[in-house]
């Protein structure tokens, strides 16, 4: 589809971490005689240590040219999550209310109720939240909104992109 911007890198690197993990398992099979160590162990060693430590750089090497040519339109994203009625929140504000002291099982039932609503009858899953009466006996309508708060996915870029710029390749 030409409209579409193709994320095969992406996918590439998704399928190249499960074939990592898999040689990761041939390291964790080779734990259980460490200490009574025979030549069985170098031999699948001297495959997947090579393997995996190439792989590792063709994938180094990728996923840098994907974030170097990483487009973001921020707007853009912010539309799509008005788009969806903000049901992307729906899991942030059910840990919320648990945390808030309901009980799981009812914060379930009080939030898929509203997801549905808002699914079916096209309106913000936020204002059916702040609607409702067992909400709001746990949670202000301002906790409400801090738990659908995108930023709170932000929290902590700083540090974590300040650790990446110390690295030195």
């Amino acid at each position: 589809m030409p409209h579409k911007r193709n994320p095969i890198l992406s996918e590439r690197m998704a399928g190249c971490a499960r074939v990592l993990r898999g040689n990761a398992m041939v390291g964790m099979e080779n734990i259980a005689l460490w200490h009574e160590r025979d030549i069985s162990h170098s031999s699948a060693e001297r495959i997947v240590l090579p393997d995996s430590t190439i792989l590792l750089d063709y994938m180094l090497q990728k996923f840098t040219r994907l974030i170097d040519d990483l487009v973001v339109d921020e707007k853009r994203m912010l539309e799509n999550l008005g788009q969806s009625y903000r049901l992307v929140f729906s899991g942030a504000v059910l840990l919320a209310l648990v945390d808030k002291g309901m009980i799981r099982e009812d914060a379930y039932r009080v939030v898929q109720d509203a997801a549905m609503q808002a699914w079916r009858a096209g309106v913000d899953f936020g204002d059916l939240i702040k609607a409702s009466d067992a909400v709001l006996a746990v949670m202000s309508a301002e906790e409400v909104d801090a738990a659908m708060d995108p930023d709170q996915y932000r929290a902590g870029r700083d540090v974590i992109f300040g650790r990446l710029e110390k690295l030195e390749f």
